[in-house]
């Protein structure tokens, strides 16, 4: 659901040099042939989009069914969230690694068994007997989607020529990427309704199958490419970064003092500094360092990170008030989220249109701002707020903020690239979205975790269901203070770090 309506061109990017990819997005329809494409061509496309589908479905339709994982399994009011960032983390701290293993073992193949490790990571975790188990299955469909994800937009570029067809083909990938971030709420909501939250994970088994039948006779393979795998800069990143989530989710229920904490964070400062050491030394590093000496690329990057952990942070602690305070069901809950993800389009696709007569800057900025107060609004939420005045129009004005920021900040992750480093550039991109939306949500969790305890010690007169109400809202309006600091710092940045460059010196890969 983040950033999905850009995600295409994040993609697009990531398999194209980054001159070569401007330019494509530019003349579409001039110097390029008109070609049909040809049935097998159309049946590829429609075995990657699907996989695509199935990703994207599975963030959204998770999110809804939250309130009831937490009943069925026991997870606690600050584990609940290992549900979304495990799989955040492995997806996005193995992102890099499953486009590197695509490129040297041959996509098909590493196509395939991410869709066969994915798929079987669903089926076990819809028969989740506990907690743990659930959290274990989604850590491999991470994993899986990792491994398929990247593989399956670079199909797309082999599959399909250079120009209008190549164009029209991610143009059903952006399509299919945008509706189903919706599409994943609304069918959430009814499989959680009408069947079980189980449901939203079986509903990958059969989507997987058919995949891996079809993708054998239908995509064709590429040929394998010498390289390495900077397998240890995977594993210490992805490490480090769960530990550093887990320090904070545990000082939220153990306090800051508690010994597990403590370990947590110094194991976590330790894997990082390793990281950094491996990507120093390494042939082939998973994320060249060199890519953030560039200002406007470093601070784009760091803007994208504050952005998404307040987004999913809004999205998480939402979808719990709206079905624990609000008592929407699960469908209802899905559909109250559709005028944002309305906004979030709209505003994307006139930022697009737009953004060859109006600065990049200004553009940023306006968005920042339009978060701020969207985010700054929602902290006012209560446990008397209702859907119509307290968080409808905060939620639509954050979605007409987004457009603004995701489309020019990929743009300042990718200009002046070298066409060697285009993959990692934009594969960080999406990295910053996975990483930045697990840590923003452990530190959420944490605010949650401390401010419902300081409520409960201080209760209002009502029924014991008015006291669960309130001491909901407490925590949920300030982990929303957090996220609107979240987007003040995303602010700062695109106001004063992120530099506005001349098209001329853009394109001489300054």
């Amino acid at each position: 659901m983040v950033g999905t309506c850009t995600y295409v061109k994040e993609q697009f990017l990531s398999t194209t040099s980054v001159p070569e990819a401007t330019t494509i997005a530019q003349t579409t329809t001039r110097g390029t042939t008109r070609r049909r494409p040809s049935q097998h061509s159309s049946l590829a496309l429609a075995v990657i989009v699907t996989c695509q589908l199935m990703v994207v479905l599975d963030a959204t339709v998770v999110n809804i069914a939250l309130p009831d994982i937490q009943r069925s399994l026991h997870f606690s009011a600050t584990g609940l969230s290992w549900v979304l960032s495990a799989y955040s983390l492995t997806f996005g701290g193995l992102l890099l690694l499953g486009g590197r293993a695509g490129d040297i073992l041959g996509r098909r193949r590493v196509f395939m068994a991410g869709i066969a490790l994915f798929t079987a990571a669903s089926l076990l975790g819809g028969f989740a007997p506990s907690a743990a188990w659930l959290l274990i299955a989604r850590a491999v469909q991470g994993i899986g989607g990792a491994i398929a994800s990247p593989t399956a937009l670079a199909l797309i570029t082999s599959t399909f020529a250079e120009g209008r067809e190549r164009a029209r083909a991610f143009g059903v990938y952006a399509g299919v990427s945008a509706g189903g971030s919706s599409l994943g709420l609304v069918l959430g909501g009814m499989l959680t309704d009408w069947a079980s939250w189980r449901w939203v994970l079986f509903i990958n088994v059969p989507i997987g199958i058919a995949l891996i039948a079809a993708a054998p006779r239908i995509l064709s393979e590429s040929e394998p490419r010498p390289g390495h795998f900077d397998v240890t800069g995977a594993l210490t990143s992805t490490a480090g970064m769960a530990g550093l989530v887990y320090g904070f989710i545990r000082a939220s229920s153990n306090g800051w003092s508690d010994p597990i904490t403590v370990g947590a964070f110094i194991g976590a400062v330790v894997l990082l500094g390793l990281f950094f050491l491996v990507e120093t030394r390494a042939k082939q590093p998973i994320v060249p360092l060199r890519l953030f000496r560039d200002r406007n690329r470093a601070s784009s990057y760091a803007a994208r990170l504050f952005l998404v952990a307040g987004m999913l942070g809004m999205f998480y602690f939402l979808t719990q008030f709206l079905q624990e305070v609000l008592n929407f069901s699960p469908i209802k809950a899905g559909l109250a989220f559709l005028p944002m993800t309305a906004a979030m389009f709209i505003s994307s696709q006139i930022t697009s249109r737009i953004m060859s007569l109006v600065s990049a800057k200004v553009l940023m900025v306006t968005g920042a701002v339009l978060t701020t107060v969207g985010m700054a609004w929602l902290s006012q939420i209560s446990a008397g707020s209702s859907y119509g005045v307290g968080i409808l129009g905060p939620m639509v004005l954050f979605g007409a903020g987004v457009g603004p920021l995701f489309v020019p900040l990929t743009l300042a992750s990718l200009a002046g690239v070298a066409p060697a480093d285009s993959g990692a550039a934009s594969g960080l991109v999406n990295v910053m979205q996975q990483v930045g939306g697990a840590l923003g949500l452990s530190v959420l969790v944490t605010v949650f975790g401390s401010s419902t305890r300081h409520a409960a010690k201080h209760p209002i007169h009502g029924s014991r269901v008015a006291q669960a109400h309130h001491i909901m809202a407490s925590g949920v309006g300030t982990a929303f203070t957090v996220s609107a600091i979240c987007m003040v710092c995303v602010l700062v940045l695109v106001a004063v770090a992120v530099r506005t460059r001349p098209a001329a010196a853009t394109a001489a890969g300054r």
